[in-house]
Parts: structure tokens; sequence; C-alpha cells
């Protein structure tokens, strides 16, 4: 039974089913779930829900495909992940409204940031291919050669999160195909519509059956992939207790595990620092996608000179922010991505309230033409402690909590007091200030002066309890490749 890849973008009623082995097929036992358009609630598109043979079905594929694909020369595969490039190039404008539609992204963050960041992403890695190297080193012996060898990992479950799925599955995927690894990419039941339609694009591009499969559904699907016994490596993104679950679930078999787990990036404003600048990096990196960023800037610690001015004007630049449907073009930012979540950011909004911090402004869903969609006001808080939930746990919203400081030697320790390490943001006019700090931040980027913006080329992953390992970069290529050590005996006679 053939199953449409989303060519067409008729909604809602549109099935889409699996993608394995080259080829589209329905569930096994013909499961199904609805995807939500997140502007207005109602039914996007019916997509397969992967039963566990389907999964077998995914991971024997890929298995198959390994060796194959792996022998394949690092030119053929470098080609291939170009050409990918290039298709999605050509049909950013769907892509990037099928983005929109199933995240709520507005459409040009869609088209301009993810649809050009997973375009960048596979030619990014398309130059690595031609370039994963061994190398020499003399040993005690000098009858005795060695050298070492970059090879694939083998099969990779590669799952995704619901914020940002196309550009994930690509920093993910790219690296992965460039190493000469196959997959089985599983993307978030709330958003898997450009997953799906990406192994369509790799099937044009020419990719032989089997190097890329993607499995739909909810949790148990991931569960059932990230445990799986022909599973050599799992590349996931999303939550940390999700984390701790597949790490777990590792130990048996001893699978490669890469991590990028959650954060609660903490912004330090110091005194000296523009505040017009820092202002509009607070807005930026607080409300892009709404808040749903794992590296958003959550917890903001303002020299206290300056705290009240920050306040007031980070106020009024929320409430300048204009709601709306990401197809609108005058919507700056979107909706929440579904009912649920919607709650879980509310409720922590109730709770920073009952523990005493300020409301400033925001605090609540959107009214009005907005009601029927998940719109939340951005939100802002001054009179926050270190110990209000607020400060402290990833909430994953359009919240800004504004904490303040008196003596700089105390930021650095305060901004540390987190489960969490994954970015951090330093604003200052002094270099020795921004070099001292990022230096003494335990996270696993830090940024000056500027908003979040992860790049193809430098590396990506957290401290503590935001992963494991890094993305992106060549450092990825450590994810996906294991090293081999040859020895050759070249005494004579041997």
């Amino acid at each position: 039974m053939s199953v449409s890849p989303l060519s067409s973008l008729t909604f809602p009623g549109t099935a889409a089913g699996l993608f394995v082995g080259g080829s589209w097929r329905p569930a096994s036992d013909g499961g199904e779930f609805t995807t939500v358009d997140p502007a207005n609630g109602r039914p996007l598109a019916r997509v397969a829900t992967a039963s566990a043979a389907d999964v077998d079905d995914a991971v024997a594929a890929a298995a198959e495909a390994f060796g194959p694909w792996a022998g394949v020369a690092a030119p053929g595969r470098a080609r291939l992940l170009w050409r990918l490039a290039d298709l999605i190039e050509r049909d950013g404008d769907e892509l990037a409204r099928l983005e929109t539609l199933d995240n709520g992204q507005p459409y040009g963050v869609a088209r301009q940031v993810t649809v050009a960041g997973a375009a960048e992403h596979f030619r990014y890695f398309a130059g690595w291919v031609t370039k994963i190297e061994g190398s020499t080193a003399p040993l005690g012996n000098p009858e005795v050669f060695h050298y070492t060898r970059r090879e694939p990992v083998g099969v990779c479950a590669l799952i995704t999160p619901w914020n940002f799925p196309l550009m994930i599955a690509a920093w993910k995927l790219a690296p992965a195909l460039a190493c000469g690894n196959t997959v089985v990419l599983k993307p978030a039941e709330q958003t898997p519509l450009t997953t799906l339609r990406l192994a369509g694009l790799v099937r044009e591009a020419g990719f032989p059956g089997g190097v890329v499969n993607v499995v739909t559904g909810g949790p148990e699907v991931g569960r059932l992939l990230s445990r799986h016994p022909g599973v050599d490596k799992v590349s996931f993104t999303g939550s940390t207790e999700v984390g701790r679950e597949i790490l777990r679930a590792s130990a048996d078999d001893f699978r490669r595990v890469t991590l990028e787990l959650g954060g609660k990036t903490p912004m330090i404003v110091a005194r000296d620092a523009d505040i017009d600048a820092a202002v509009a990096g607070c807005v930026q990196g607080a409300l892009f996608n709404s808040g749903q960023v794992c590296a958003a800037y959550s917890r903001f610690y303002v020299d206290r000179a300056r705290a009240a001015e920050f306040v007031d004007k980070v106020a009024a630049a929320a409430e300048g922010m204009r709601l709306g449907p990401g197809m609108d073009e005058a919507t700056q930012m979107g909706p929440l991505v579904s009912e649920e979540h919607l709650g879980r950011v509310d409720g922590y909004v109730r709770a920073g309230v009952e523990q005493g911090a300020t409301l400033v402004t925001g605090g609540g869903r959107a009214g009005g033409a907005l009601e029927e969609g998940y719109f939340y006001h951005p939100t802002v808080f001054s009179g926050v402690t270190d110990d209000m939930t607020i400060s402290r746990d990833e909430i994953f919203g359009p919240v800004i909590p504004v904490l303040t400081y008196d003596d700089p030697e105390e930021i650095v320790p305060r901004a540390n007091d987190s489960r969490y390490g994954l970015a951090a943001s330093v604003w200052t006019r002094d270099v020795a200030t921004a070099h001292r700090m990022a230096a003494a931040i335990r996270a696993g980027a830090v940024f000056v002066n500027m908003p979040h913006t992860p790049d193809p080329a430098a590396p990506w992953g957290g401290f503590k309890a935001s992963g494991l390992g890094r993305e992106m970069g060549r450092y990825a290529l450590d994810a996906y490749t294991e090293t081999k050590g040859v020895f050759i005996n070249l005494a004579e006679g041997a």
C-alpha cells in the first residue's frame, strides 16, 4: 500500500506513513495518530504509529544497508549530502509552511532559520566526508608501524524534539551519514511532518534504500528504538528525564549515546553593559520560538544599579510583541506547541506569583481571536530570588525572571548553581570581564553580547544534566565514528 510522503499540503486528512527501506508504508497494525495545528487547535494530518514490528523492520533495513553504504567512496557520499541540501533549498517554501503549521513558529523563522539552517548542516558535513582521517604515531617499538582508522559506529537511532524538528533532524542526520552510518530517525509525535517530507527528499536525492528510515509515533516508539539490540548508537535531544531513561537503557549493551538535554540558561548583565542591546538580546534570547528553545535565556542576573531600567524596557518590549499564527507575516511570536505544554508553562507562572515574585507583565493565555490556539503572553517577573521554582526549573516558554546582584564576585557562583549547564550569556563592554566569566561559567556554550546562535561549525552540547557529548563541528565526527588502531609488524622475517 502506498502512503503519501506529504508532497501535498492538503490538510486535514493527509495520511503519512513510515519510511522503511526506501519505501513508504502504513503501520503494520494500522495504527495512526493526529497532529494538531497549535495556532487553532484543529486537526492537521494523520500519521502512522509504528508498531514493535515496524521498528524491527526499520532497524533491520538500516543494518542491511550499513555495509554497502559504509563502502561508498567518500566523494559519492559527499555528493549525495550536497544534493540533499539543494533539494531542501528547492522546496524551502513547502518545508517552511509545514514547519509553521505543525510547530507554530513564525513562517519567517521557519524559512530563514530552520530551513536555511538544515540545508547548511548538510553542506557543512558534505565537506567533512572527504576529510575524515586517521593518524600515525611513533610507538616504543620501532619495528611496529601504527595507524588509526575512523570507522562508522553502525545503525544510529536519531530521536528529535518538537521545538525545531527539521533543523535538529539535520544536525543529527548530516554527520551520521557523512561518517558512513545508517539511521532510523524518530521525530516527536507533536511535529513529524517536516521529517517525513525530508525522507521523501532523501529518496529523491538518490540515497540507497535503508540508509535513512523514519518511524513515527509517541514515546513508546522512542523506547522501542532506543532499547533495540540492533541499534549501535542513540542520539537524543529532549528532556533530561527521558535522557536519563535512554542512558540507563544503554548500559546493558554499552550502546553509544549522545544526549542534548534541558537547560536553564543564565544571562548576566554587568553594570557597564549597553542596556538597550541587552534588552534586545534578552527578548530575542528568551522569546525566540515562544521560548521553546533548549538554550533559551531563562534567568536574568542584572546589576542592581541597572535593574529597574532593564525591567522597564524588557516589559515594554514584551508587551509590544505581536502574537499570532505563524503564517501571518506580521506575527512576531507564535503559539506554544500544545494545550498540555501551555498548561505546564502557566503552572510555572502561577508558582512564581505564589512564591512572591512580582508579575510585571503577561502571565496569561491570549484570548479574543487567538483563544482557540495555544498562545501565551510574554511574561516578565521582577523580585525573583534564586530559590524560586521559576529560577531553577526549565520552563520552556515565554517567561523572563529577573534577579539582581550587588557584588560581581557573587554572580558566577549563582549562575553555576543549577543542575543544568547547556549555555550562558554575558553582557558587558569590558573584554576582561567577558573572558573571565566565559572561563568560569560551567556551560557548554557562552554567548557574549549576542543571542544564542548555534552554528554548524561550532560544537553544541552541555555540562551536568544538560547532556553528554557534542554535536556539530568536527566534534560530531567523534560522536558518529569509532577509532580503530592498526599495528603492523615491520620486523624482517615477520
